[in-house]
């Protein structure tokens, strides 16, 4: 899945979840379903939109959790951090986020997304 640059750094939080759950493939129900409740689904949607614009930590770590990407990137692009390292603008941000200082290419990217749908397609089934 090819991202363009707007949608690699957005410029709001909303978007940025968005686009984490866009590459994950995942419903907003199938959010709600994969953090236990703990986001519902009309609550995501209001984040997604920017009508919520500061989550608590604890939904941002459920979602962190949903779309298995590190707490603390979550917890930065929320605001309640500084980043650490800027990343340059020629750099696709949104599926980077797991590897804050790494430059991964295309095909490793897309690589590490399917298997992480891999993985997430047998957590299901053991289920």
């Amino acid at each position: 899945m090819e991202i363009s640059e707007q949608k690699a750094a957005p410029k709001i939080f909303g978007e940025y979840l968005q686009e984490l759950r866009a590459l994950t493939k995942l419903s907003l129900r199938a959010v709600e379903a994969a953090t236990n409740n703990v986001v519902s689904n009309a609550y995501l949607s209001q984040l997604e939109t920017g009508k919520i614009t500061k989550p608590s930590p604890h939904i941002l770590l459920a979602l962190s959790q949903a779309y298995g990407i590190p707490y603390e990137a979550v917890m930065q692009r929320a605001g309640y951090f500084p980043a650490s390292q800027e990343i340059s603008s020629g750099e696709r941000q949104a599926k980077v986020a797991t590897f804050l200082g790494d430059t991964l290419t295309t095909e490793e990217e897309d690589a590490l997304l399917t298997y992480l749908r891999f993985l997430r397609d047998q957590k299901k089934k053991q289920k």
